[in-house]
């Protein structure tokens, strides 16, 4: 049975971490995608997300700025590793007090996050979702103005790509698939 082109799209997707080439990822590309990646499900309408874009001009001050909050030993090895993507979106998800409100805002801005790498995917776009220790930081929040109500859920590294990875192979849903038994 032939797969739909939305299947094909998400079994071909892969996390693109290094082997960018010289393209500009541009605002306007970054900002087409999100149009139609903010459809994703969100309960309630709360559409809990925002995004800051460090574009080629302001990356190499970015990457000095958060390699900064890392001991001075791994500060190098943080600022070439924030370097080596084209740009990076920062995703910001609002955090209400209610731990099912808290879930639901996770689940939708993980959403966001898999329709934007999809759409990324199709343009030969390469993405990776980044959640290295500096996200987790109180002077990387400060630095992002990120709110006290507020998480960093990521850092999405894009950059356009020429060889894409091997696919690695999935267990089968049939492998974790159980009926309820009454």
């Amino acid at each position: 049975m032939k797969k739909s082109e939305l299947a094909r799209v998400i079994r071909e997707r892969r996390s693109i971490k290094k082997g960018y080439n010289n393209q500009e990822v541009t605002e306007e590309k970054v900002l087409e995608l999100l149009e139609d990646a903010i459809w994703a499900p969100n309960h309630g309408m709360r559409q809990p997300w925002r995004f800051i874009f460090v574009g080629a001009e302001q990356k190499a001050s970015f990457a000095k700025k958060v390699a900064a909050t890392y001991p001075l030993e791994k500060q190098k090895n943080r600022e070439d590793y924030l370097n080596e993507p084209s740009a990076i979106l920062v995703v910001i998800m609002e955090e209400p007090d209610i731990s099912k409100q808290w879930e639901e805002n996770y689940g939708a801005t993980s959403s966001l996050i898999q329709n934007f790498w999809l759409l990324a995917w199709e343009k030969r776009l390469g993405v990776v979702w980044k959640t290295n220790p500096h996200i987790y930081d109180p002077k990387v929040k400060e630095l992002l103005e990120v709110g006290e109500k507020e998480k960093i859920i990521g850092f999405l590294h894009l950059g356009y790509f020429d060889e894409q990875p091997e696919v690695k192979e999935r267990i089968s849903a049939k492998d974790k698939f159980t009926l309820f038994k009454a």
